[in-house]
């Protein structure tokens, strides 16, 4: 997927970052420390049917600090930038909300939009089926293979209960598996 897919920020946010379809459609750019490379979680924009109900994180661990990586903050302030020459390119009425992820006109996205434009772009490059959830399951995986232990991965995921994102959100990959079994360095 190039970067210069719409949503490729959103795309990253939840594949690398773990945040949750909701977080991303709450998530408001004063929520959004560039200078500092983290953001917080403080509200979500959720679905009851097609309603949204829009309020604070699924649970106390929910609300949470979220580091970002240099290429994370390049990438953000690149679609800050161009989200700004949007608002005033055409003369249009823009919604001052402050959403991170809107539509031309500044309204912020339904979340099942995201949705909706993964499977879209999943069918067009002709990969198998690849639920919006499964994402956050491959960014809790990466992290641990990259060597963050779970109490962080839990962290970064906003999880309640270290069990599951230990049962739930990490698969052991490959380079784990041979890294697991290695042999003991010889002692001297």
């Amino acid at each position: 997927m190039p970067p210069t897919t719409p949503l490729y920020p959103l795309w990253w946010l939840i594949a690398l970052r773990g945040l949750r379809r909701g977080e991303a459609a709450g998530l408001r750019w004063h929520d959004v420390d560039l200078d500092r490379g983290h953001l917080v979680i403080v509200n979500q924009r959720t679905t009851v049917g097609y309603r949204i109900i829009e309020g604070p994180p699924k649970s106390t661990a929910s609300r949470r600090a979220v580091a970002l990586d240099p290429h994370t903050v390049t990438l953000l302030r690149r679609y800050q930038q161009d989200q700004r020459r949007r608002a005033t390119a055409d003369g249009r009425a823009w919604r001052p909300d402050g959403y991170v992820f809107t539509d031309t006109d500044g309204h912020p996205y339904h979340p099942n939009v995201f949705t909706h434009r993964l499977q879209q772009l999943i069918a067009a490059a002709g990969l198998p089926p690849v639920r919006l959830h499964d994402l956050r399951h491959g960014a809790a995986s990466l992290a641990h293979t990259a060597g963050a232990d779970l109490k962080t991965v839990q962290d970064q995921l906003g999880q309640a209960s270290i069990v599951l994102t230990a049962d739930t959100y990490t698969s052991v990959l490959p380079a784990a598996q041979h890294k697991a079994a290695a042999p003991p360095p010889a002692s001297s």
